[in-house]
């Protein structure tokens, strides 16, 4: 029976939602409203004809055979279209791959077993059993299990009512196909090619086109079709993969194009989830060019990738939701697509071409001195193709893909390491002339490493790139786009490498369900300041959603050889009865330490905490000195942390952090708490120590004997500082570092126009053109042991 129509009353409440759409929004968002109610119909479902290998040949483009046995010939011989090197050479690759990378090589065949036996690793989840056979709409976890009807009457995100759908969606993505077919091909052992027949087929079985919760996400759909294709380029020539199993996984590959064209999230969730889904309609339509609808598919999946970069990408190359997992992913789309189309023929334009490399060089920017990168905004704990083993936070493989597209030397020398996935994407003869070759030249000139990116708000410090530098990163930026769906309360948040190793960073994800999902995605979880309790951002009554929402301003940015400066401020707390405004100062003494200077601006009492979490793995413990000192035992790196100000207390107690989605670690985090009274100021100092086997302590800091005078000891240097206001209220800065001898070797004044060292002006430029008077900063180098001083300056006004 035909779904009734629905009452008036329904139709008024639509019809509210609706108000303010455009023309366009309401045409797209109206067809798939009637698509999916003729699906839902008895007479369109009568209608349609079966997704299987009878019914393929209507499907098929002139002059592909459709008998079964012609068709599997034609498939196995084939050499257009392109497709990636390393699947369509696979005993080359794994050949490659096993001298290469022996390591990584076993840990997919460990992966491909535990696949072939019924076990998977799923978010954090390691061995979990979907059931004998598998269970395609149950989440293991909860017990819960979605019903077989149409895809549009599963109320997805209800846990209450399906379980957690990101356990279900991932195995029934499919990329275990893709692992099974790597061990084929590494151990020449075709049990992987009838654990993948049969796990293939009993899924068709069990989730026809259209019903389940499998149909629901047309970005699940995507990357379910991707999957497929990869494996069945993988088990192109297996015994299992017989004659009617490929025709029949054809005609549901065109049901999933048919889905996607049609359910297109234009207006429902136009990020990652359509140009995921573009993705999947043009590899669909690239690959498969025996299908009558092809050609369209390629279009529409190409046309929709182009026209997005304009509108997902900030022209400092950082992806609009504010989400630097969803920033990988976005590369990984446009790498994939950029390959398949240009090995086609048909090179994607050399705009979006350049839209791409600024995707990319963000992302090597972004990655930490391990090449891992922090986990701003939400993760989902997924990947487009999972080829190698990597952690899931790890760029390298990205990079070194993206390197050899681009020809770009120093993501070939930032991604040294496990190059497994350029293996399988590019072929080992690409791999090694392409990224081998760029990592063996000399590594690019890098005066200054530290990157600003103001337009998407993230702010890198580093003093190298080498796998001992420091590292740190400000979130200064929209707090995102749209709802601000995967967005976190984490304005102003920073995270710290010392010495190579991670020691302070981002809460992470965890999941997207239930109270956990407010606890890591609000401020409290974040590296930033807390007042009165309260998170800057307040999330909305459900997992996607906002109901206010801070907005960050940039003040100053600089990057020297020497140091780095950054100043902003956000307006989360306005909301407050007395409103309030926090101002997060930054100033990193390259090969050294990092000062961090919060001030609170309001009128009346508030409780201000500044919170700072600790990485998985480091031990926290309390010094003589009111200080805390991190220790990371696997490598011996330490930071200490010293905090002044308000009368403040420092102490230390647990928190989470979700390393992965599904997973999450007990790991210490470091709180300095003040009473109060109308504006103030915090200070902390982050002072690295140790590393690479050196039992070095961090330096120690004191207050000194002036107002906001502070001095940093280290067993070479001496450094004092003295941190002011000037007359309207904004801060100043001023550092001395002296040597052993206590004679001053630098000297850096932020705000001021004039440097002094021991009561000698050493410069006084006027005030800049235009500018505001003492926005300026100013830094001194004494030559040699000679009495002149090399002095460089330059106006405070960041440069959008």
């Amino acid at each position: 029976m035909a779904d009734p129509l629905p009452p008036p009353r329904a139709v008024l409440g639509v019809l509210g939602k609706l108000r303010g759409r455009s023309v366009d929004e309401l045409r797209v968002r109206g067809a798939q409203t009637l698509s999916s109610w003729l699906e839902r119909s008895a007479r369109a479902v009568a209608a349609s004809p079966a997704a299987d290998a009878a019914s393929l040949a209507r499907r098929l483009a002139p002059g592909v055979p459709a008998e079964p046995e012609a068709l599997r010939a034609h498939f196995r011989d084939r050499r257009a279209p392109w497709f990636f090197a390393g699947a369509r050479d696979a005993a080359a690759t794994a050949a490659a791959l096993r001298a290469r990378h022996p390591a990584a090589a076993g840990a997919i065949v460990r992966r491909a077993d535990a696949a072939a036996a019924g076990r998977f690793h799923v978010l954090g989840h390691d061995g979990l059993s979907y059931g004998d056979p598998i269970d395609w709409h149950r989440d293991p976890l909860s017990g819960k299990r979605a019903p077989l009807v149409h895809w549009s009457r599963i109320p997805y995100l209800d846990d209450a009512a399906v379980g957690d759908h990101k356990v279900v969606w991932e195995v029934n993505r499919h990329q275990h196909f893709v692992t099974l077919g790597q061990a084929r091909a590494l151990t020449g052992d075709e049990r992987y090619g009838r654990a993948f027949a049969d796990q293939l087929e009993h899924w068709m079985d069990e989730n026809p086109p259209s019903l389940g919760i499998n149909w629901a996400s047309s970005l699940e759909v995507a990357f379910r079709a991707i999957a497929w294709l990869w494996a069945l380029e993988l088990f192109r020539d297996a015994p299992a993969l017989t004659p009617t199993l490929l025709a029949r996984a054809l005609a549901v590959l065109h049901a999933h194009g048919r889905h996607l064209e049609r359910y297109l999230s234009t207006y429902f969730s136009p990020n990652t989830h359509l140009t995921g889904e573009a993705l999947g309609l043009l590899y669909l339509g690239a690959v498969l060019p025996e299908l009558r609808r092809a050609a369209r598919w390629r279009e529409t999946g190409r046309a929709i990738l182009v026209e997005q970069l304009g509108r997902q990408v900030h022209r400092d190359g950082v992806y609009f939701e504010q989400a630097s997992y969803y920033q990988r992913y976005t590369v990984d789309f446009y790498l994939h697509a950029a390959l398949l189309e240009g090995e086609n023929g048909r090179p994607l334009p050399e705009g979006a071409l350049g839209t791409v490399e600024r995707l990319a060089d963000h992302l090597h920017a972004l990655a930490r001195p391990d090449g891992r990168i922090p986990l701003i905004g939400d993760d989902d704990g997924g990947r487009l193709v999972p080829l190698d083993a990597a952690a899931l936070d790890d760029v390298r493989p990205t990079l070194a893909t993206a390197a050899a597209l681009f020809g770009r030397a120093d993501w070939a020398h930032a991604a040294v390491g496990d190059t497994t996935a350029a293996l399988w994407l590019l072929g080992a003869e690409r791999t090694a002339v392409a990224v081998d070759a760029l990592a063996g030249r000399p590594a690019p000139s890098e005066p200054v490493a530290s990157r600003g990116f103001p337009l998407g708000g993230y702010f890198v410090m580093r003093d190298g790139r080498d796998a001992r530098a420091n590292y740190a990163v400000v979130d200064c930026g929209p707090h995102g786009m749209m709802n601000c769906g995967h967005a976190h309360a984490d304005a102003l948040a920073m995270e710290v490498a010392a010495r190579g190793r991670a020691m302070l960073v981002d809460a992470g994800t965890y999941t997207y369900v239930g109270a956990e999902r407010d606890e890591f995605r609000g401020s409290a979880a974040h590296n930033t300041v807390l007042v009165d309790g309260e998170s800057q951002s307040v999330p909305g009554p459900t997992p996607f959603t906002w109901r206010h929402v801070a907005r960050s301003r940039l003040g100053a940015w600089v990057a020297h050889p020497a140091f780095d400066f950054f100043e902003g401020s956000h307006d989360g707390y306005a909301r407050l009865a007395d409103p309030v405004r926090h101002e997060r100062g930054v100033v990193f003494v390259k090969g050294g330490y990092w000062v961090v200077r919060d001030r609170v601006h309001g009128a009346g009492a508030h409780r201000v905490s500044a919170r700072w979490l600790a990485a998985p793995g480091v031990a926290a413990s309390a010094e003589d000195d009111g200080s805390v000192v991190l220790r990371a035992p696997a490598d011996g790196v330490s930071l200490r942390m010293a905090s002044f100000g308000g009368d403040g207390r420092a102490r230390v107690e647990e928190g989470w952090v979700s390393s992965a989605f599904g997973a999450r670690t007990r790991a210490p985090r470091y709180l300095y708490e003040a009473d109060c009274a109308g504006p103030c100021e915090l200070v902390t100092l982050l002072l690295p120590g140790g590393g690479a086997g050196a039992d070095e302590p961090p330096p120690r800091a004191w207050s000194g004997e002036r107002p906001g005078e502070f001095v940093v000891e280290a067993r070479d240097w001496t450094d004092t500082l003295l941190l002011g206001l000037d007359g309207s209220g904004k801060m100043t800065w001023s550092w001395v570092r002296r040597d052993r001898g206590g004679v001053a070797r630098q000297a850096l004044a932020l705000r001021r126009t004039e440097l002094c060292v021991d009561d000698e002006s050493l410069a006084r430029p006027a005030t800049p053109a235009g500018g505001e008077a003492g926005a300026w900063w100013l830094f001194g180098e004494r030559e040699g042991d000679a009495a002149g001083w090399r002095v460089a300056g330059g106006p405070l006004a960041p440069s959008l």
